[in-house]
């Protein structure tokens, strides 16, 4: 389990674990590059891989052909680099200037929102004598990070006629679902921009904006786009309720075991707060998952879980390290029994992201990018491959 986040179990089952489905996750990568603008994918890694392990699927998704991967900040970049990643590796977000003698020294490329950051990482460039790849991000509607498209070109000109800085990509990002109106709107004011570039010849070999709702949106297109960056559909789940492309998979499967069980009398309350009772002669089950590794909060007294390919609804309040499922109608349950919180448990139920998202009142991204470290991720399906 080398490179596994949360790995450290010696021998056995761990208490808790999240499969990763590193075939599935393949599958994905090259669904959505044969949907990309040449062919050309920016694979996003972002918050360890949306929960699911950056060090793991890196290597996969190089493998199946995308062209170069995104992260948040300069220490999930590095992560990646000191693990032996050779791969182009852009920082999507902003960089604060404890960062950029590192980043600078390590061959990896920010995305540049202010001219004053710019400024900052050509005087570092200068001082290491070195030249460095830089993407441009364009504020086209999103409202936050981001220069107005006015700065943009006398920006590209510092770039191209600095001596240490190398003009590679320039950016922007869609605010809105799948069909959104002002996702178009964004198109046009970042094709209007790329025409102005392309007059003065200031346009950078890598040119993004779509990522995966506008990939889903398969009305959407950018004349100028030469790369497209994903990162949800990667993992098999949607960012707005969207149906997927055929072939997309769910990657993660997250399970935990039972490890005490108890029968409690009609009236009995269970967990802080009493919030649940029992109406009838009840069977609990407690399993070693709770908020503190990311189980929702919101699940309480309204989540289910599945045992024995049935769904067992849960009984009162997450707690920090346990839940309390009521397996009343589960006959047979035993301590050590497996319990499927997010995936499938035989041929018919199945638990999704979506699903548990949508009882706990949040969203997908938010539930696997909560998984914390002592959930154990154990890939599946393939050998684990080096970059």
């Amino acid at each position: 389990m080398s490179g596994v986040r949360g790995a450290g179990a010696a021998e056995g089952r761990p208490r808790s674990w999240a499969e990763i489905d590193l075939a599935a996750f393949r599958t994905n990568v090259e669904i959505i590059r044969s949907r990309s603008a040449h062919g050309c994918l920016l694979a996003v890694l972002k918050a360890d891989a949306y929960g699911h392990g950056a060090r793991t699927l890196a290597s996969v998704a190089r493998t199946a052909g995308a062209v170069a991967l995104g992260v948040g900040d300069s220490t999930e970049a590095l992560e990646l680099r000191h693990a032996g990643l050779g791969a182009p590796i852009l920082i999507l977000g902003a960089l604060v200037p404890s960062e950029i003698p590192l980043v600078v020294a390590s061959g990896i490329t920010p995305v540049v929102h202010s001219t004053g950051r710019l400024q900052d990482l050509e005087e570092e460039a200068r001082r290491q004598d070195r030249i460095l790849p830089v993407h441009l991000k364009v504020d086209t509607g999103m409202g936050r990070l981001g220069m107005h498209p006015k700065v943009v070109p006398q920006a590209a000109r510092a770039v191209v006629r600095s001596a240490h800085l190398r003009f590679e990509g320039l950016m922007s990002h869609l605010s809105g679902n799948a069909g959104d109106p002002g996702n178009r709107a964004q198109v046009r004011c970042f094709d209007l921009l790329m025409q102005e570039l392309a007059t003065v010849n200031l346009v950078p070999p890598q040119v993004h904006l779509r990522a995966t709702s506008g990939v889903l949106d398969t009305a959407l297109h950018s004349k100028s786009e030469t790369l497209t960056r994903a990162g949800a559909a990667l993992y098999g789940f949607s960012p707005d309720g969207e149906r997927l492309p055929e072939g997309l998979q769910p990657v993660l499967t997250l399970r935990s075991q039972i490890v005490f069980l108890k029968d409690v009398e009609p009236g009995a309350p269970v967990g802080y707060g009493g919030r649940f009772r029992a109406s009838r002669p009840t069977r609990l089950a407690v399993i070693p998952l709770g908020y503190d590794d990311g189980m929702p909060l919101g699940l309480g007294n309204g989540g289910e879980v599945l045992v024995h390919g049935r769904r067992a609804p849960i009984a009162g309040a997450v707690s920090m390290d346990y839940t309390t499922l009521d397996i009343t109608d589960v006959p047979g349950a035993r301590v050590g029994d497996t319990v499927t919180v997010i995936g499938a448990d035989g041929a018919s139920e199945r638990i999704t992201v979506e699903e548990v998202a949508r009882r706990a009142g949040t969203i997908p991204y938010a539930v696997l990018c909560g998984l914390g470290r002592r959930v154990v991720r154990i890939p599946t399906s393939e050998q684990v491959l080096a970059s």
